[in-house]
């Protein structure tokens, strides 16, 4: 990936693909914005509302339960529309949502605020399924193979330049402004953050319908059409354009697990299984037990985002060492000391300190999974693979969602972010052994 940004920078870009490339960077830039906003803050409002575990864990299962449902209809849908336009129009109904938070926290009770916000990302995750698949395939199908890391690298610093500054400003305007007044500030920007990428998405005319053809994952860390939960939430959403490209019938075939990949799903499910179950606990743990202010967390979401981006640079000198696998399994040991570090913070250098440890942990797994993957399915079976391991990855997100709360509740905060921590370890020897 270096060696092709390097020498893809030597020459200038082409003139064919100059226009899409600018606005696919405005695009990142925008989104970037609501990402450092509306979305960075969604569940610590909820939080600050008195949401309790369930409903938090509702808010990370919701976009998951429309996707285990849509993610494949779309794909097949998607075959027979324009993705430009499918992309746009979607991305606007998507963040359209974001109007009404923002005269949520004037209306009804706490609670009515807390299961209305849970109804608006339920409802926003529908047209956030069709963004998320024919982003996808748009972006594949608008950059040639030879210029995906150049635009992807760049496309990355943006999402995280922008999302930094912008969710440190909010951090601070929280702390400055009076509640509820900082929340509506706070998703107004996300709303104007939110259509000013759309607008950009209009104007993103890929050359070709179908993607060029390309055996790596594209390296995009945006995930555009999911709400992204605290902590380390990121679902990968791996290989969603191959969805466009065949049948429904000859993508969902049962032989798949019964072939090589299928324990390579059952330890990727284990794995966003264990990944889960601490995301609805990181927020209570935050406001709760730490008594974290917004521009406390703010800061670690920037921290956590900052090591993204550099631990992302430093990927493809990894992989050379320790291959996709070893770098997955690295990432995801790694992964299992957020949740440890988090139950033993007791400050905010504590806090930024782990914070920075989540996100280079993520930046080696969430780098890697997509490539450990692909190297293990035939050329031609990619969309069958690839389906199957996108539904295992949502069940995941909603089985884990739900039972993390139910931990929490029953044996204490310290002690569930302990076990996840657990389950975290556990998966990544699993996939070491048997990966």
């Amino acid at each position: 990936m270096t060696a092709l940004t390097r020498a893809s920078a030597k020459r200038p870009l082409p003139a064919e693909h100059r226009a899409n490339f600018i606005h696919l960077y405005l695009d990142i830039a925008w989104f970037g914005i609501l990402n450092g906003s509306a979305i960075a803050f969604l569940t610590i409002f909820a939080t600050r509302q008195g949401a309790d575990g369930f409903q938090l864990g509702l808010l990370s299962a919701a976009p998951a339960v429309v996707s285990l449902f849509l993610t494949l209809p779309v794909g097949q849908l998607l075959q027979t529309r324009s993705l430009s336009r499918a992309v746009f129009w979607n991305s606007l109904w998507h963040r359209l949502v974001y109007l009404p938070m923002i005269f949520l926290p004037l209306v009804g009770s706490s609670q009515f605020q807390v299961w209305t916000l849970i109804g608006l990302v339920l409802l926003m995750s529908v047209p956030g399924t069709v963004l998320a698949v024919g982003f996808n395939a748009m972006f594949a199908a608008a950059v040639p193979p030879e210029w995906r890391s150049h635009v992807t690298g760049r496309r990355n610093a943006l999402l995280a330049i922008t999302f930094m500054v912008a969710t440190v400003i909010c951090g601070y305007l929280l702390d400055l402004l009076p509640f509820p007044l900082g929340y509506q500030v706070v998703f107004a920007i996300g709303l104007v953050g939110g259509v000013m990428s759309s607008v950009h998405l209009w104007f993103v005319r890929p050359l070709q319908t179908t993607p060029y053809q390309n055996g790596k994952a594209l390296g995009d860390i945006a995930r555009p059409g999911v709400v992204r939960s605290v902590g380390d939430g990121y679902g990968a959403g791996s290989g969603l354009r191959f969805l466009t490209r065949a049948r429904l019938q000859s993508i969902v075939r049962p032989q798949v697990l019964t072939g090589p990949f299928g324990p390579i799903v059952g330890l990727l499910f284990l794995f966003h299984l264990a990944q889960y179950l601490a995301i609805p606990i990181f927020p209570l743990y935050w406001v709760n037990t730490l008594h974290l202010t917004d521009s406390e967390i703010s800061l670690g979401n920037a921290v956590f985002y900052a090591t993204v981006l550099i631990g992302s640079t430093q990927l493809t000198r990894v992989t050379q060492r320790l291959h996709h696998k070893g770098v997955l399994v690295l990432g995801m040991v790694t992964m299992s000391l957020y949740p440890a570090l988090t139950a033993l913070t007791q400050n905010l250098t504590l806090f930024l300190i782990t914070s920075a440890i989540g996100g280079l942990s993520w930046s080696l797994a969430g780098g890697a999974i997509a490539n450990y993957m692909l190297e293990r399915i035939p050329e031609g079976e990619r969309p069958s693979h690839l389906a199957w391991y996108n539904l295992a990855l949502n069940a995941a997100v909603l089985i884990g969602s739900m039972i993390g709360p139910f931990f929490a509740e029953e044996i204490g905060l310290v002690a569930a972010l302990g076990v996840a921590a657990v389950c975290r370890f556990g998966a990544a020897l699993a996939l070491k052994r048997w990966g």
